[in-house]
């Protein structure tokens, strides 16, 4: 399929794939518990709380205490999913995580919402731009960064059977809709294009405009391989060893800091592996500000054009 064929169903925000995601994991399985820091609407756990009231447990404004009863939940036999803003998902909760979740492999789904400048006008205290970075470190932390409402659902359910401590990262804003439920595995790549002049990886919400940066590349003659990462880590280092070899430069893009997060991922296993010029799309080592979500997309350089002159950029380079 041409990247130009690839349709948006509608429009959604991926935090009500959250939402659905749970409330349809907890009907097939009674040990998932859901969680939430004083923040259920935001959270989309109203149908869960509809149906599973004995299952909810709210904690007030006390997230590192939510981490710890969330850890004496796992140690139950319990499933739980942690749920609150990004920034509050793991900054002010990292000692509690490391400590409880992650040092003894907890099985406890930190589940973030509102992540990245797309939070908007909520602006740079909310917004958090390091996480995918603070999450990936810890060891044997699983870290998911879904693309649409359907796969942020898919992928929802799919950690619900998942042995061991996961991060999933989603967002606040409507955002297009592109993807089907089964097209999601943890650790495995998606492909929506095959190209041979420049990979484009891609996670979140930024995924949407690397497809749209791809239709304006083909559009020139570039022969484009748009790579959806929603698997941070494990990276599936097959698929991008044998992306990279083929086109012989990348560009990654994240709405987080080029520091930390996909770009570093994906720079680490070219390192290793096969070394190629390679951009950055994301925020440039800055917090964020307040503002509409497509307006702060613009101006910290996650826009589609600036994934077309980071094509265009990391291309030349291959050249030269």
């Amino acid at each position: 399929m041409a990247l130009k064929d690839i349709q948006s169903t509608g429009s959604k925000d991926t935090r009500s794939g959250f939402g659905d995601g749970i409330a349809e994991a907890a009907r097939k399985n009674e040990n998932i518990v859901a969680l939430t820091a004083d923040l259920l609407g935001s959270m989309k756990l109203n149908q869960f709380i509809k149906e599973f009231p004995e299952r909810f447990i709210q904690c007030g404004i006390g997230e590192a205490n939510m981490m710890g009863v969330a850890s004496g939940l796992a140690i139950g036999g319990k499933i739980p999913f942690t749920t609150t803003f990004a920034n509050f998902s793991t900054g002010r909760v990292y000692d509690q995580i490391r400590q409880s979740i992650a040092y003894s492999g907890k099985n406890v789904k930190i589940c973030a919402s509102h992540a990245g400048v797309t939070l908007g006008e909520d602006g740079a205290t909310h917004q958090i731009l390091e996480d995918i970075g603070m999450m990936k470190m810890l060891p044997g932390m699983t870290v998911i960064v879904p693309c649409d409402y359907t796969q942020t659902k898919a992928a929802t359910q799919a950690i619900a059977e998942f042995q061991g401590p996961v991060y999933l990262r989603f967002g606040r804003p409507s955002w297009p809709i592109f993807t089907k439920e089964e097209d999601f595995q943890i650790g495995k790549a998606q492909y929506f294009s095959e190209g041979t002049d420049v990979t484009i990886f891609a996670c979140g919400h930024l995924v949407w405009n690397a497809i749209q940066a791809g239709v304006e590349l083909e559009a020139k003659g570039i022969s484009v391989e748009v790579i959806n990462i929603h698997t941070i880590k494990p990276l599936d280092e097959e698929a991008v060893i044998r992306s990279i070899q083929k086109t012989k430069c990348a560009v990654t893009a994240e709405e987080h800091n080029i520091i930390g997060g996909l770009g570093d991922a994906i720079a680490q296993c070219a390192a290793k592996n096969f070394p190629v010029p390679i951009e950055y799309v994301g925020t440039k080592d800055t917090f964020g500000e307040s503002g509409t979500p497509k307006e702060l997309l613009k101006k910290y350089g996650m826009d589609v054009p600036d994934i077309v002159a980071a094509a265009e950029k990391v291309m030349a380079r291959k050249k030269a």
